[in-house]
């Protein structure tokens, strides 16, 4: 059963899903902490590269499957033009300002 993204419990990733579900650009990159960093099945990516490639330009959108870590970590149906949908993994880093300092997805 999906969990709407209104519904999850962390404001910072429900912003985040909010942000890649409406491909707003500008909303996703203000809620990033300065510096903030990424991985992708365990390897570190450029992140800006990362978000055009896998989440903008390919249309990107989650479906939450669930949360747990007090909603800092879900499972989800993540598809997006290049990749079609695959069952993901994702985890986040919330820093004391409310932003997201890192995240982290993969295959789940």
């Amino acid at each position: 059963m999906t969990i709407q993204p209104a519904k999850l419990r962390d404001p910072a990733v429900r912003a985040f899903v909010h942000a890649v579900n409406s491909h707003d650009r500008e909303g996703f990159m203000s809620l990033l902490a300065p510096g903030a960093t990424m991985a992708d099945d365990g390897a570190d990516r450029d992140l800006a590269v990362w978000i055009d490639q896998e989440i903008f330009s390919s249309h990107g959108h989650l479906e939450v499957d669930s949360e747990s870590r007090g909603g800092r970590a879900l499972v989800a149906r993540y598809r997006n033009d290049t990749w079609g949908e695959m069952r993901t993994r994702w985890t986040f880093t919330v820093a004391d300002d409310g932003r997201i300092s890192r995240f982290e997805t993969g295959h789940a």
